[in-house]
């Protein structure tokens, strides 16, 4: 099989890394100068230490993925209508498409399946879950989901990612998949502000049990099974960004923790931190379908209005007080 990963960063790296010991794999770089320095290095900056090995083709010729039977798109959220922009006039009819990226485009509330089924015209097939770069591309073993309506394209993901170390499994329930993999990564952010702020464990388990009641709810009334929102793309995921120092948004929420406003905090970790984009386009999904989501209208404030985290943890735990399950069941 013919595999070309578009996107360059940690995550495509890793995962081109990955492809190339059983696929015919090929990486593209959002530039030429990229691919030129990673070619001759044979070294991502971002994934210090991880060899590419020379099967590996580098490239930053979009026209890489003509004919290709699989093009993954792995990049940034606030990029993806751009790269599958200038790669559309490539792609061959055949070709399935997957996308990596996590997140829900600002403006439209899209998730990033939507947006590269609606450039494109491709069924897409998300591939999501608990998968720190660093330990995929180290061969660590790891657990993700390939989710679509489409089975026969989800199993065929299945079968091209599948190694002794990365074991995929199948859902239709792409909605749940996606919306639990972006969701996360806000309540991550807001993980790192209670380390930052020098809470507890338990501040912490209080934080991603409700932050998961909330993705919960919000994926329901967008036609999400729950029952995915309870395996690898929901708190599966949820639990390796919380507590791993290997996330940009858990250290992100750190330094935001400890008195540095959200861009300065973006500048020292200097990479992409979705949760923080994330944050904005969850709120306003949330209003839209008038779904309560307190967790995320907290991170709003922080992030977009400037307020005080420790302001924003008091009216949390001050809200009026309520049964934890919607339905409790007491008459």
């Amino acid at each position: 099989m013919t595999i070309t990963v578009a996107g360059s960063g940690a995550w495509g790296t890793a995962l081109a890394v990955s492809l190339c010991t059983h696929q015919t794999t090929t990486l593209l770089c959002h530039t030429p100068q990229r691919a030129a320095q990673m070619a001759e290095t044979r070294e991502n900056p971002r994934l210090a230490g991880i060899h590419l090995p020379e099967t590996l083709t580098i490239t930053g010729d979009p026209s890489c993925v003509e004919n290709q039977d699989m093009v993954v798109i792995a990049s940034p959220s606030f990029a993806i209508r751009s790269v599958c922009e200038t790669l559309k006039p490539y792609l061959s009819e055949q070709t399935v498409m997957v996308c990596v990226t996590k997140g829900i485009e600002n403006g439209s509330l899209k998730r990033m399946s939507q947006i590269v089924e609606e450039i494109t015209g491709h069924n897409v097939v998300s591939l999501t879950g608990p998968s720190h770069a660093e330990e995929v591309a180290k061969g660590l073993p790891t657990g993700c989901v390939a989710a679509s309506t489409d089975k026969g394209n989800a199993e065929l993901v299945q079968d091209a990612f599948m190694t002794n170390s990365f074991r995929i499994y199948t859902s239709p329930d792409i909605v749940g998949a996606e919306l639990g993999g972006a969701l996360k990564n806000v309540i991550a952010l807001c993980a790192g502000v209670v380390d930052g702020l020098g809470y507890g464990d338990n501040t912490k388990a209080m934080l991603m049990t409700r932050g998961l009641t909330e993705i919960a709810r919000l994926g329901v009334a967008m036609g999400a099974q729950k029952d995915t929102l309870a395996g690898l793309s929901g708190i599966g995921d949820l639990i390796v960004t919380c507590t791993s120092m290997h996330s940009r948004n858990r250290r992100a929420g750190i330094l935001i923790g400890q008195g540095k406003c959200a861009e300065e905090a973006m500048r020292e970790v200097g990479a992409v931190v979705e949760g923080y984009y994330a944050a904005k386009s969850a709120r306003e999904l949330a209003q839209a379908i008038h779904v309560e989501m307190p967790i995320i209208e907290a991170a709003y404030q922080v992030l977009y209005e400037g307020k005080a985290a420790s302001e924003v943890v008091h009216e949390l735990l001050v809200r009026r007080k309520k049964a934890e399950s919607e339905d409790a069941g007491w008459l």
